[in-house]
């Protein structure tokens, strides 16, 4: 008797301490994660794209049962692409509203400053932000920060040398840069200036936009005085449309280049026929090529109608993806630091047609990179 009673007190001890250990956000029936991105403002086309086809694919999942008997829950609140509201959102996802973890962020800066001061300390992972910048691909040996972010896309230094190896294969070389004035515009041109060092070149001018400004005069001044034969622009879609206006209403038409953040479908249309001719780099694959398995998964999920298809929904989806991969490589017992061990033994996973990779020092994920342009109409083509 007296060994039943203590073989049950351990096993309630056992059960009790299993409760105290259980991570926040995971219930017997559900998985809470968390999003913060810009939903309204200018930047807000990019956030919904990427919400619309993350929530697409988690109701997906929920209607087939969930992931190992879970159901999966999505917490998204916006921050506008400013910097203080994503690290209050991204405190308040962890300490308010206890998600397990995080996905789908967006911008440089924001995730940053997020991942260095609110969900790197409370060791929650973020699988997947609309960044290249080097800051969030440090080793974890080199920013212990480091360890909880795990990217899905190439760096701004793979799209820039990309870009900068295509203006030079057509024998240009003056070429200028124009960036935003922030965690992601300097990334971008130090990958522009590192790919232009080694063909023996430096920027022949260089100007500069603030963050969610459209005041582009002064940097439109500066370049168009050296009259460039290309101008590679690392900024998002509002000023990088008013700066191609109002250079070739300077008379000044260089070959344009941006990279993906930019948003190739927002970008033609706020351009119109003044985008044609642009070359936008790519992180992810042609999202109208439904020959490429992993983009007819994202189309069937959000529905089949080519209107709503965008690089940044395609992101969204396969941020949704490799969170959802990784989670059921967990079975039932689903912690943070099972999860981090999944995706790090994720080595050359194929989604069908793109492949992400990590290790325990490796948090790049991605090199995948293709160059597009705008052709006439609008249309983004390979």
């Amino acid at each position: 008797m007296r060994r039943t009673l203590a073989a049950l007190a351990s096993l309630c001890l056992t059960l009790a301490c299993g409760l105290v250990r259980a991570d926040p956000g995971v219930t017997d029936t559900s998985i809470i994660l968390g999003m913060s991105s810009p939903f309204t403002g200018p930047n807000g086309v990019y956030g919904l794209a990427m919400r619309e086809s993350i929530s697409a694919y988690f109701d997906q999942i929920n209607k087939s049962g969930g992931i190992n008997g879970r159901k999966i829950e999505l917490v998204a609140i916006d921050d506008g692409y400013e910097t203080e509201r994503t690290l209050a959102n991204t405190k308040a996802l962890i300490q308010e509203k206890q998600v397990f973890a995080l996905l789908g962020y967006y911008g440089s800066s924001p995730t940053t400053e997020a991942m260095n001061n609110a969900f790197g300390p409370a060791k929650v992972p973020l699988i997947g932000t609309i960044s290249g910048a080097g800051s969030l691909r440090q080793a974890p040996s080199a920013n212990p920060n480091n360890r909880y972010m795990f990217n899905l896309r190439a760096s701004y230094a793979d799209e820039a040398e990309a870009i900068v190896n295509q203006i030079t294969s057509l024998g240009l070389k003056n070429i200028a840069v124009f960036y935003q004035n922030d965690g992601f515009g300097k990334s971008g041109l130090e990958g522009v200036t590192t790919a232009l060092k080694k063909h023996q070149l430096t920027p022949v001018a260089v100007g500069t936009v603030e963050r969610n400004s459209l005041d582009v005069g002064k940097a439109v001044e500066a370049i168009a005085k050296v009259s460039p034969q290309a101008v590679i622009m690392v900024t998002l879609y509002k000023p990088t449309a008013a700066f191609v206006k109002a250079m070739k209403k300077a008379n000044q038409f260089p070959m344009f280049m941006t990279l993906s953040p930019v948003g190739a479908e927002v970008l033609a249309q706020e351009l119109g026929n003044d985008a044609r001719g642009i070359g936008i780099s790519q992180v992810m694959p042609y999202p109208w090529n439904d020959t490429v398995a992993v983009v007819r998964d994202y189309q069937r999920a959000i529905g089949k109608q080519a209107d709503k298809y965008s690089y940044y929904g395609l992101e969204g989806y396969i941020n949704a993806r490799v969170m959802a991969d990784a989670l059921r490589r967990l079975g039932r017992d689903v912690t943070r630091e099972r999860l981090i061990a999944a995706l790090e033994a994720m080595h050359q996973v194929d989604l069908g047609g793109y492949r992400i990779s990590f290790g325990t020092d490796d948090r790049l994920g991605s090199r995948y990179v293709e160059l597009t342009v705008v052709g006439s109409g609008g249309k983004v083509m390979k």
